[in-house]
């Protein structure tokens, strides 16, 4: 992996899960989690390793794209064509995340990149591959072939009240010759295309906790940027080149109140003038093993949830 350590980048995230993992006896576990790792081994071959991240999540894997956004789409598509009877499903996103070390000194990623990517993952079916719409409209727009890769999905709500506007890659693109003459054919008119000149401004897309700014223009992203800074927002990560777009994410400024948390015993109490800042607060503490026992409620101006440690 390139030396990104404590940077924070927008990067397309592949989250595979096997299904029913967990409720098979330990030597199925094995067997399963070995033949899965050696599809998603050879499915990675085209992509060099200094551009990925490979997270071991237990029962699948997270694989963070430090290049090319559509690698994700890519190896997503060749592990369903070599998984054979292992059952998967899969969520693509594209967002900010940071890469750090682990406790064992390993690659990780952490951040919504990361996060929504397994939340997108949580509403697909076996054998099916999902995207956020984040991943839908930058992808989409990389070659007029990509438009007939998805479809438009009804939107879901996760358990946080966060709502994901959500897109299925079409089975016209699932096999695995069609895949890779796909991306043959890419590489080529990339090559022989000259740069893209689209001064188009920049599109200003809302994923929850941040927004993430597109264009082919390096200009207007950090034109779009700029006014969004004087609205209160803050750059969460800095300009970086996704494919032929110029992308950065910024916070959305009705998140950026930070709430209080208050300890008492094994209960701890979160407010803060804003709902949405309760939410956001509550969310990391639920990912982090905490136990929502009271929803937030308006009392004397402030938004109050409580939650347990466990």
């Amino acid at each position: 992996m390139a030396d990104n350590s404590n940077r924070t980048l927008v990067c397309s995230v592949l989250f595979i899960d096997i299904v029913g993992y967990s409720k098979k006896g330990v030597g199925d576990q094995v067997k399963l989690k070995q033949n899965f790792n050696a599809v998603l081994t050879s499915a990675l071959e085209h992509i060099p390793p200094r551009e990925r991240v490979v997270v071991d999540t237990g029962d699948g894997a997270a694989v963070t794209f430090l290049g090319d956004p559509e690698g994700a789409l890519f190896v997503g598509l060749s592990v369903l064509d070599k998984v054979g009877e292992i059952p998967v499903r899969m969520g693509i996103n594209l967002g900010p995340v940071s890469l750090m070390k682990d406790i064992n000194g390993l690659d990780n990623v952490v951040g919504d990149g990361i996060n929504v990517a397994e939340r997108v993952m949580s509403f697909a079916s076996q054998g099916q591959v999902l995207v956020s719409r984040s991943f839908f409209e930058v992808a989409s727009l990389l070659s007029k072939d990509y438009s007939e890769l998805f479809r438009k999905e009804p939107s879901r709500t996760d358990k946080h009240d966060r709502a994901h506007d959500l897109y299925a890659v079409t089975d016209a693109v699932r096999v695995g010759r069609r895949v890779q003459e796909a991306q043959s054919r890419l590489k080529i008119q990339r090559r022989a295309a000259p740069p893209v000149e689209d001064d188009t401004p920049a599109q200003v897309f809302d994923a929850g906790t941040h927004f993430i700014v597109s264009a082919y223009s390096q200009s207007r992203v950090q034109e779009s940027v700029k006014k969004l800074s004087e609205k209160g927002c803050k750059l969460l990560s800095p300009l970086t080149q996704v494919g032929s777009k110029w992308v950065a994410s910024v916070d959305n400024p009705k998140l950026a109140v930070q709430a209080k948390v208050e300890e008492f015993g094994f209960k701890r109490v979160v407010s803060a003038p804003t709902l949405e800042a309760v939410k956001l607060k509550i969310q990391d503490l639920v990912e982090r093993g905490a136990v929502l026992v009271q929803d937030a409620e308006l009392a004397d101006g402030m938004w109050t949830a409580v939650c347990e440690k466990t």
